[in-house]
């Protein structure tokens, strides 16, 4: 019998814990963030690229479908992305379809779309819906040097405790740092 998939949170946040600044800024995550005794690139990091080939589907939040539409360039090729919202949506790919309901609801029609293959979960309010929900299997966040003191939050708000074991750690290009985890709920 094949594996479940698994749901998959791979995001980029300021030290502080910052997804994006005020207003959905997230201009500060495409700039050169090395420096002067940056710790030394390791093998084993996990690329974007990389980590779109591992996923079949991914479910994103209606905020983070906003600002990834204003950027001018789909980042996600003809992977099936289903945008969690209530209000119509204009698809920017023919790839891009809406969906409702509960956390649960959305994370089974992201896993049925994904074909076997693992769910990539996007958008704070839903990662955060998910980890309350126990449905999210793996982090992988990406920690940029830079305390941003203020914007959006990936953990503000959570209303309970999450257990996690960590399963990897890279020093990357830029200064970046990845840490990955695995969830072991229940606290």
């Amino acid at each position: 019998m094949a594996p479940s998939p698994r749901v998959r949170v791979y995001l980029a946040c300021s030290l502080d814990g910052f997804i994006a600044g005020p207003d959905h800024d997230i201009e500060w995550l495409h700039r050169d963030h090395s420096a002067a005794g940056d710790l030394p690139h390791q093998v084993g990091s996990l690329g974007f690229e990389s980590f779109l080939r591992e996923v079949g589907a991914m479910l994103m939040g209606r905020g983070t479908y906003d600002v990834v539409e204003g950027l001018g360039q789909w980042p996600y090729g003809d992977l099936p992305v289903l945008v969690a919202t209530r209000r119509p949506l204009e698809p920017v790919a023919p790839t891009v379809q809406t969906a409702e309901g509960e956390i649960g609801e959305l994370i089974a029609r992201a896993k049925e779309a994904a074909a076997g293959k693992d769910v990539y979960l996007d958008g704070g309010n839903l990662v955060r819906q998910a980890l309350a929900a126990g449905l999210v299997d793996e982090l992988t966040l990406t920690f940029i040097p830079l305390l941003l003191g203020e914007g959006l939050r990936l953990f503000d708000a959570l209303v309970e405790r999450n257990r996690l074991q960590f399963t990897s750690h890279a020093s990357m290009e830029g200064g970046l740092l990845q840490v990955s985890a695995r969830l072991l709920n229940p606290v």
